[in-house]
């Protein structure tokens, strides 16, 4: 089974990913790092750290969809977070290849991104080290995960957006995956 979370920087993608790992020892690969193991590489993979999302995603994609699809055909688990999981790509993968999936996003609503942003930087470093100061402003952020909220909506993909008490909120979100976890089993 893989379990596909994305959604904008700083949703908590990483605590949520951590916190299933600690429930299902499901192994998880960071986007970001793999993005910064690319990077790092030195190839020509025409995109760098500052690049734009979507032209990240865009070149991350090919190899992220060999990862899931040799996953599955291999009976793995594992779960993949990242900011670079574009809607329309997983949908269009194979059927035999959905029915192991179960892909969603986090978003921050657009007011409770405004209103919480202090607490969202002071809980940025949670799980990993984050070496660089946020740049985005409250107003950016909140904007940010509303573009997430939209192409999920037009895409038709599954969202929870954090409206008003973020571990409440996401402790929803883990019952959920239980839920859908116990549905492929």
């Amino acid at each position: 089974m893989i379990i596909l979370i994305g959604g904008a920087g700083c949703v908590g993608k990483t605590k949520l990913a951590q916190r299933l790992l600690e429930r299902y020892k499901f192994p998880y690969l960071s986007l970001d790092h793999l993005k910064m193991g690319i990077i790092r590489s030195g190839a020509d993979c025409g995109f760098t750290a500052e690049s734009r999302d979507e032209l990240i995603s865009k070149k991350l994609w090919p190899i992220v969809r060999g990862i899931i699809m040799t996953a599955v055909e291999n009976k793995q688990n594992l779960i993949i977070e990242g900011c670079y999981l574009p809607p329309d790509k997983i949908a269009a993968l194979p059927a035999e290849y959905r029915e192991h999936i179960i892909s969603f996003y986090l978003s921050l609503g657009y007011t409770y991104a405004q209103e919480h942003y202090d607490e969202i930087l002071t809980h940025r470093s949670d799980i990993e080290a984050r070496l660089y100061p946020e740049e985005r402003s409250a107003k950016e952020i909140a904007e940010e995960n509303d573009r997430v909220a939209m192409i999920c909506r037009i895409s038709g993909a599954k969202c929870f957006i954090i409206e008003k008490d973020y571990e409440t909120e996401l402790n929803a979100v883990v019952e959920w995956v239980d839920g859908e976890v116990e549905k492929t089993l």
